[in-house]
């Protein structure tokens, strides 16, 4: 069971990174066919390998596996941004995004 969401969760955020599954594998230093073999379901990435994925991604660990967020680095941003604000402008924000949110 974790083993498939780990392999979705890994297409996902690769996809949504616009690469290649070879690109991705040659970029953090493996076989041409190692992403492909995760995300098959046929191997899962030691510590090191999972922790260069990852970094590929430009995400934490936790991050990776928060499936809720499609896009986690995004999020990060947004959320670092957002405690630079004061009060004000924070509550501005909440409301656009409040609206936004119930739209859908």
């Amino acid at each position: 069971m974790y083993e498939e969401e780990f392999a979705q969760r890994l297409a996902t955020l690769r996809t949504k990174k616009g690469v290649s599954a070879r690109e991705m594998s040659l970029s953090i230093g493996q076989n041409a066919g190692y992403i492909n073999n995760i995300e098959s379901g046929k191997a899962l990435p030691s510590m090191s390998a999972f922790f260069f994925i990852c970094e590929f991604l430009s995400i934490t660990p936790k991050e990776f596996f928060d499936t809720d967020s499609s896009r986690p680095e995004v999020l990060r941003g947004l959320t670092d941004n957002l405690k630079k604000l004061n009060d004000a402008q924070l509550q501005s924000i909440a409301t656009i995004v409040d609206g936004l949110a119930h739209t859908h």
